[in-house]
């Protein structure tokens, strides 16, 4: 079929170990109570029959797979045939280029390094810190300027917080949104420089290497919890392709065996049940089918394996969602009004420039650390780039003071509400609301 897959290993496993796979996303990953939540709501709609994981794959070279004893031999063909598409799709698309492979290895290493934590620092106390560290686990770069420049734990610590890292803060600033000042002031004295001196969008780096209250093991975590978020970006980059490529290959794959008739049927139906217009939202299996059938049928077969390896859902749909496939797909833009979802627009342009606008940043507000010397008292100033949608302003004052909690001081967030500017604070613990 002209795929390329990484060597995949696969195992049967129970739905009790496949569930716990989906929920720590990784196998061998840290204990967090937040993984244990997820497994049990994933495991009680599967026990309930309400939703069912037929296979689960991790990108690795070798990749590794795993599918349920209880699925139907039938079952286990079409998933292997559907990982087979996902396994050339990690191997080739340039996104996932960077990643690490030997990932099972490494979140092996950190579960190990985090349970020595727990026993030298106190469980609670190493928990309390992932929370805060997996509140803002999304706030990351994966294209950074340069690399961080994060302390090694040999390194000697400050003995007073607020001594260190002197060198690295100006001692004036012009700037004070929060108090109706220019933000963007000019700094003072011959030493002096902004920090950060652009606006820097990867939150967890800025942590590592700025907040000079963390010990050297909330380091390590914090690096733990960026190094794994990282590794997922390239998936959540390419949702629709990678889903759509594996769909694309097993529905090639499984019309070349040699199935009998009930086989078939079985096939149909399996194939039906994922690759099928969702009724809340779209689903990524039916959209990226339809594309890569689309490319292959309009520009052959090669201009598709070029498209899986080249691009990314945002260029993807950008270049690829054509007014006759939007059309066919029913695709539109809707919206709640007065209480009720109605239909907007189905100008196939704009339904396209929906769907792109949508995965801006993977749906995550984009939210930048403005200034590390806010006001000359090191507090932390973060602004978001309104894009049309405004934050979600409960979840907002709730992850406050998790950041206010790595940083150790005072933190402002500033947004847009109903037009105008609003500026969030945390002191550590009260979070107050000023609008402009």
């Amino acid at each position: 079929m002209g795929l390329d897959p990484f060597p995949t290993h696969f195992e049967i496993v129970p739905a009790t170990i496949l569930y716990e796979f989906g929920a720590y996303l990784l196998p061998g990953r840290f204990s967090h109570w937040t993984h244990g939540k997820a497994y049990y709501q994933m495991k009680a709609s599967y026990d309930y029959g309400l939703s069912k994981i037929y296979e689960l794959v991790i990108n690795a070279n070798p990749s590794y797979a795993f599918l349920l004893d209880t699925n139907t031999l039938l079952a286990n063909k079409f998933v292997v045939a559907h990982v087979f598409g996902h396994t050339d799709f990690f191997k080739h698309n340039v996104f996932f280029a960077p990643t690490n492979r030997q990932m099972i290895e490494s979140v092996s290493q950190n579960a190990q390094r985090i349970r020595q934590y727990g026993i030298d620092e106190g469980s609670l106390e190493v928990e309390k810190f992932l929370d805060a560290a997996l509140a803002l686990a999304d706030h990351i770069d994966p294209y950074p300027r340069r690399e961080p420049g994060v302390r090694k734990p040999t390194d000697k610590t400050p003995s007073h917080p607020d001594d260190a890292f002197n060198d690295l803060f100006p001692t004036q600033t012009a700037t004070s949104l929060a108090t109706g000042r220019p933000l963007k002031g000019e700094r003072k004295g011959p030493a002096s420089r902004r920090v950060p001196a652009e606006p820097e969008k990867d939150l967890l780096r800025f942590l590592l290497e700025h907040a000079d209250h963390l010990e050297d093991w909330q380091r390590d975590v914090l690096a733990i919890v960026r190094e794994e978020s990282l590794y997922f970006v390239p998936q959540m980059q390419t949702k629709i392709m990678n889903e759509g490529w594996a769909s694309f290959s097993h529905s090639r794959i499984m019309r070349e065996l040699d199935l009998t008739d009930d086989e078939f049927v079985e096939f149909g139906r399996l194939h039906s049940s994922v690759c099928t217009p969702g009724r809340k939202r779209m689903n990524p299996y039916y959209v990226g089918l339809k594309i890569f059938e689309d490319i292959e049928q309009r520009l052959g077969p090669e201009k598709a394996f070029e498209v899986r390896e080249l691009e990314n859902d945002v260029s993807f749909i950008r270049s690829y969602l054509t007014e006759d496939l939007c059309h066919d797909l029913d695709l539109f833009v809707f919206k709640l009004e007065d209480g009720d979802w109605k239909i907007t627009d189905k100008k196939w342009e704009r339904v396209r420039d929906a769907i792109c606008e949508s995965m801006t940043n993977h749906g995550i507000p984009y939210i930048v650390v403005e200034d590390g010397d806010f006001e000359g008292r090191r507090e932390l100033y973060l602004k978001h780039y309104h894009d049309g949608k405004d934050l979600d302003m409960q979840y907002a004052e709730k992850t406050l003071p998790y950041v206010h909690q790595l940083w150790g001081r005072r933190v402002h967030l500033e947004t847009r509400l109903d037009g105008k500017t609003a500026v969030l604070t945390c002191d550590g613990g009260n979070v107050t609301k000023k609008v402009q």
